[in-house]
């Protein structure tokens, strides 16, 4: 038996298919269930979501001569 599939391996496989069959195929997905088992095989990374400035930030420049 080979070892396990990568989205690598996959990925060709469904570019391959046609608009229906890609839709079916997310539709069958989508019935698997959560994805918390992925999530706790491979959590996101420390930089993933990061930043370097405050996101709330982004939101207040600018408003101050608003009123």
């Amino acid at each position: 038996m080979q070892g396990e599939l990568k989205a690598e391996d996959v990925a060709p496989l469904v570019a391959k298919l046609s608009g229906a069959e890609r839709a079916r195929l997310l539709r069958l997905i989508a019935t698997l269930g959560t994805d918390g088992r992925v999530y706790a095989e491979s959590p996101p990374s420390d930089d993933e979501f990061g930043a370097d400035v405050d996101p709330l930030g982004w939101d207040a420049a600018g408003w101050e001569d608003v009123g």
